[in-house]
């Protein structure tokens, strides 16, 4: 269940593109206020062109709004220069991408311990933590398979393994079923609703209902602003 405690606090975040003669491209973000309780599961919706994966790429520090503050874990990151913002990204941020972005040269356990080879883990903790959270997602007898010798969500689940490896505040997926069938995308959620009852706080970014109907809570974007926000 969410605490009381927020892990995202956003106030104000505008995302501005400029044209080269200073006036505006897009608004891709026009003011969102939007705070996340930590061990929330929450869905951010929109049509194509609504700013959910702008929002995304500021939420996961990948990109620095142009106006307002964004707060991460107490961090205020929106002050951040390039190098801080980077090392937020690796401890508090787990991502997961559609397209599960694991190095076809590595073994599944490789890709898993790939977040702490950056951040110095010794490489004996490294193995032993890659092989927990290999188990935890039900791949614990495929650690020297490669990428091309597991099946979709077979992959979907070893990128979900890597993004948890660093013990993250929050876990950030984008359409994280899109590449999956129907069967297997249930499987995967089945696998993100068990993340949410061990008290992760995470965040999609999907235009499917289904999935966001698995989720405590919806926001929908329209026009870089929040259409509506409704607990389920």
């Amino acid at each position: 269940m969410p605490s009381d405690e927020s892990v995202v606090k956003l106030d104000g975040i505008k995302r501005i593109y400029y044209k080269p003669d200073g006036s505006v491209l897009v608004a891709a973000l026009a003011g969102i206020d939007l705070t996340v309780p930590s061990g929330q599961s929450l869905a951010i919706m929109g049509s194509s062109g609504s700013g959910k994966s702008t929002l995304m790429n500021v939420l996961g520090c990948l990109d620095q709004p142009t106006e307002g503050s964004y707060t991460l874990g107490g961090i205020d990151v929106s002050l951040l220069d390039d190098e801080a913002l980077s090392k937020v990204r690796g401890t508090h941020i787990g991502f997961i991408f559609q397209s599960f972005n694991l190095i076809p040269q590595l073994t599944i356990a490789e890709n898993v311990e790939v977040p702490l080879f950056y951040q110095n883990v010794h490489p004996n903790e490294r193995a032993e933590r890659a092989e927990q959270l290999l188990v935890k997602v039900g791949l614990e007898d495929r650690l020297g398979h490669r990428p091309n010798e597991l099946s979709g969500g077979q992959q979907q689940r070893a990128a979900i393994a890597r993004a948890l490896v660093t013990a993250p505040s929050i876990l950030l997926a984008d359409e994280p079923t899109g590449n999956l069938d129907s069967k297997t995308s249930s499987e995967v959620l089945t696998l993100f609703d068990e993340l949410h009852d061990d008290g992760l706080t995470t965040l999609l970014v999907t235009h499917d209902d289904y999935v966001g109907s698995r989720c405590q809570r919806v926001v929908r974007l329209s026009d870089g602003l929040i259409e509506s926000d409704t607990l389920s």
